[in-house]
């Protein structure tokens, strides 16, 4: 079988016989045989490679985009002087649930630090959540506050 190198590397192959006119080109660049690409019956042979498709034993893996993910945000709860405690506590239950006990903590540690994180989401859901816990607060006469930041 013989092989030589055409201008961009590739191997010629010899298919059928020594003759130039059955030597086909694996990069499909250059001479042609006399049947045109991927023209005719069926012969038994490999279907020859378009101009764009290049065959040098490369696997090229594509890269995936790095994304980052999304930034997270803390729903916080500001103290007040007028709120009750069990109003706090069932906002942390209904709104964001927490059990009693750590409705509990996290009720404690809006006491008596000014304010406390209730939890950590995208932003869509903690813009959500502050609403809603603010409509709550309003529609049962609480001046309870909830806010957000970036995590």
């Amino acid at each position: 079988m013989r092989r030589g190198a055409c201008h961009c590397n590739a191997v010629w192959e010899d298919v059928i016989s020594g003759r130039p006119e059955n030597r086909r080109k694996l990069c499909g660049r250059g001479a042609k045989s006399s049947n045109a690409e991927g023209a005719g019956p069926y012969n038994g042979r490999m279907p020859r490679k378009t101009s764009h498709e290049h065959d040098h034993g490369l696997v090229v893996e594509t890269s995936k985009p790095e994304v980052a993910p999304p930034p997270r945000y803390q729903v916080l709860l500001l103290n007040d002087d007028y709120t009750p405690m069990d109003f706090v506590v069932t906002v942390l239950q209904q709104f964001f649930n927490l059990d009693l006990e750590r409705a509990t903590q996290v009720m404690l540690h809006v006491h008596t630090r000014g304010r406390g994180v209730c939890g950590v989401y995208s932003r869509e859901v903690a813009e959500s959540k502050v609403a809603q816990v603010n409509e709550f607060s309003r529609m049962n006469q609480h001046p309870l506050l909830c806010t957000m930041e970036q995590a």
